[in-house]
Formats: structure tokens, C-alpha cells, sequence
């Protein structure tokens, strides 16, 4: 069993802490380690340092390399441009040389999970169900009807594989609605989508090449042939979609998907609303309503508030359900419950350096 851990993406929803030098795996987000250095801890001891591989954006491969120096260098595969999940899968399939038979973990780097030696145990039962062929993701059991997460509904009955419920994959659903997700999780077979993956080399070969050729394609021409500067000019014109649309979806549909359900404290730190419910869970004494948050800061009855202040002191007094970021350089001020879009704003600043860095250009 080998780990392929996706550490792209840009972290726009907790900005300003997270940047494109520096995203969101790479950043202290909880406790002493950064989100990407302890999703390579809690493989261990089912999957070694030596069997992990790093996909990334290339001008990351530096950070990966500081911050997991037990991984060899050459389990490093970067990127020349992200195109979403469905191309770093295919990438890691055909440039990682491991034998077809074995099974491939595949894994976000910035996801938060409580219960590490349980998601240890959900990892090693979704290899037992891949290594008969079967794509496998694993589902969160949810405890509220999120409308911010995919979902995986699953068809009864339930196999048992090393101690623990599988089932078969009946479709995907791609954020519902409030009452559709309550709907779903009243069956009592619905979970998150947790984007967390097991098949072997050779089944997830197949099913690309059978589900995203366009994907596969041009990614195992050029790997075979080992040419970087092929796969610079190939990859932007790749297209751009997640591994759940390119091949899960449509493999579901052909009952070629499991699920293994656990319940492991899982949260993918994807808004300042979720950071704040994980630094609540982690405190010594978790107590709904309590303000959390980190460095020079003062508060006065405030409740379900998050302040994370890197310089001068912030002071809050009275509020509720409000984020507040305050860098060097920037200040974010913001309702919880819109933290969320908090990405539209770091995408268009994005999209103003873009401009100014092409406008200056002689």
C-alpha cells in the first residue's frame, strides 16, 4: 500500500493567512505541525515516509521538501499548473512506477480528522475492498445537514471487510440543499464526500482510461516517453475537472464504487467557520458558543467568534459568530456564516495582481 497525498489548490477560503506562496497545507493551522506534515504523520504506521508521494504545484516542491524531509525527494511530483484532482490522479498513476496490483491511498493534505487510529482503520478496510477491484472512497457520517459538502449515497446491504461496514455506491450528489441533505442523512445511508480514495495502480488506470481518456491520454504518452518538457506544454491544456466527476460519478452508476463510512472527527478546514469549530473541538474544556483564536488578542463577551491576530492586539468585545483575521497586510472582518465567501474576494485580488503584473510589463 502506497499514499499519494494531493497538496494543490490554493486555500482562497482562508485567506488572508493562506496565499499562493503558502497555502493552506502548509501553514500551522492546529497545533505544532502544519496540515500537510500530519496527514503524513497519521498514515504511519499503515503507509511509511518511503511509500508516500507528494503531488503539488511545482513552485511548492520546496516546501514539501522542507517540511517532510523523511519523504524522498523523489516521491515529489510536481505540477506545472493545477487542473484539479482528475489530472494529479492520472498524473500520480502513470509516474509512479509501483507494481499494478497494489493499492494506492489517495488523500487531500489540508483535512483535519480527530480519531487518527480509527481513519487508520477505515484506510486499511477500503484496501481490502480495492484490492478486489472495486474504486473505494471513504464517507464522513454526517451530524448535520451540510449543504457545503458533496455527498455519497450508499445501497444497501452492508459486507463486512476487516470489522467494518461497506456498501455499494448508488450515486453521487454534489451539494444539496438544506432539506435535500436532511432527506439523505434521515435514510440513514448518506455521508460526506470526504474527496479520500483507495484502488490498486490498475484499476484506477482502467477506469481513467476508460472515464477520462482525454485526462489519461496525453499524461501517460508523456510519462512513458519521460520528457518534463512535454508535460509543461500538455498539462495547461488538460481539462480541468475532479476525479468525483471525471470517474467516480460515472463508475458509480455502474455499481463499480464502495463506500467505507466512518466516523472519525473529519473536517476539511475549507472556511474560517470550519477552523473555528476544529480549535473549539481540539480545546481542553470544548464548550459550544466559547471564542476561539490565536495570538495578541482580548475579548470581552463574545461568543461563537474566531480572532486570530499575527501582530497588534485586536480587542472584540460583544460580538457573535464573526471571523477576524488581522496579517501584516491585510484584514479580514466577516459573518461566519459567510465565510465561505470569503474565496470570491481572494480570487478577485487574484485576478487585480494579475492584471497590474501584465499591465507593468514593458
Amino acid at each position: 500500500m502506497y499514499a499519494v497525498v494531493l497538496a494543490g489548490g490554493g486555500g482562497t477560503r482562508l485567506w488572508p493567512l493562506s496565499r499562493p506562496d503558502r497555502p493552506k497545507p502548509f501553514l500551522k493551522l492546529l497545533g505544532d505541525e502544519t496540515l500537510i506534515q500530519r496527514t503524513v504523520a497519521r498514515l504511519a504506521p499503515l503507509v511509511s515516509p518511503q511509500d508516500v508521494y507528494v503531488v503539488a504545484d511545482r513552485r511548492h516542491l520546496s516546501l514539501v521538501a522542507e517540511q517532510l524531509p523523511a519523504i524522498p525527494a523523489a516521491n515529489l511530483i510536481g505540477e506545472p499548473i493545477g487542473r484539479n484532482t482528475a489530472a494529479a490522479v492520472a498524473l500520480a498513476a502513470e509516474a509512479i512506477a509501483r507494481p499494478d496490483g497494489e493499492v494506492m491511498i489517495v488523500l487531500p493534505a489540508d483535512a483535519h480528522i480527530a480519531d487518527e487510529a480509527g481513519f487508520r482503520d477505515a484506510l486499511a478496510a477500503a484496501g481490502e475492498v480495492a484490492r478486489g477491484g472495486s474504486l473505494v472512497t471513504l464517507g464522513v457520517m454526517p451530524d448535520r445537514p451540510e449543504t457545503g459538502y458533496g455527498y455519497v449515497l450508499a445501497r444497501p446491504p452492508a459486507r463486512e471487510v476487516a470489522g467494518r461496514p461497506t456498501f455499494a455506491v448508488e450515486r453521487f450528489v454534489e451539494k444539496p440543499t438544506a432539506d435535500r441533505a436532511a432527506e439523505m442523512i434521515a435514510t440513514g445511508m448518506a455521508s460526506w464526500n470526504a474527496g479520500i480514495f483507495a484502488w490498486t495502480r490498475a484499476t484506477i488506470r482502467d477506469r481513467l482510461a476508460r472515464h477520462a481518456p482525454d485526462i489519461l491520454g496525453p499524461l501517460r504518452a508523456i510519462c512513458q516517453a519521460g520528457t518534463t518538457t512535454d508535460l509543461d506544454t500538455a498539462y495547461p491544456a488538460l481539462r480541468a475537472t475532479s476525479i468525483d466527476y471525471a470517474v467516480m460519478e460515472p463508475a458509480s452508476l455502474e455499481g463499480d464504487v464502495a463506500v467505507v463510512p466512518m466516523s472519525v472527527g473529519w473536517s476539511d478546514l475549507g472556511s474560517w467557520a470550519a477552523l473555528r469549530d476544529a480549535w473549539r473541538e481540539d480545546s481542553p474544556s470544548p464548550e459550544p458558543g466559547v471564542t476561539v483564536g490565536l495570538g495578541n488578542r482580548r475579548d470581552l463577551g463574545s461568543t461563537d467568534t474566531l480572532v486570530l491576530a499575527e501582530g497588534r492586539l485586536v480587542v472584540t468585545i460583544g460580538l457573535h459568530d464573526v471571523i477576524i483575521v488581522d496579517t501584516p497586510d491585510a484584514l479580514l472582518v466577516c459573518s461566519a456564516e459567510r465565510s465561505q465567501e470569503v474565496r470570491k474576494i481572494a480570487e478577485e485580488m487574484s485576478r487585480r495582481d494579475s492584471v497590474a503584473k501584465e499591465e507593468k510589463k514593458p
